[in-house]
């Protein structure tokens, strides 16, 4: 577990079908319906779109959101990135 550098917030990582880790919010939950909003990244490494299933059953996906697309602090990360201060 590690903090979110922009927010504070607690996050983990998923390792990417590309290699690289993404970082997510720590609470998991299942996911349905393709056309949601939401960023989810799935066990394996793939990223999907849901929402929130409000009561688990068989098919629903298990997640966690993205936290670039959570964090409340995302675009001032996105600015430093692009101007080369990291850190």
């Amino acid at each position: 577990m590690s903090k979110c550098k922009a927010c504070g917030a607690e996050i983990g990582w998923i390792k990417m079908k590309s290699g690289k880790s993404m970082p997510v919010d720590i609470r998991d939950t299942h996911y349905e319906d393709p056309a949601g909003q939401a960023v989810i990244v799935t066990e394996d490494g793939r990223i999907s779109h849901g929402r929130a299933a409000v009561i688990f059953s068989p098919g629903k996906t298990k997640g966690w959101p993205s936290h670039f697309s959570t964090c409340p602090k995302a675009d001032e990360m996105r600015k430093r990135e692009r101007s080369g201060k990291n850190g």
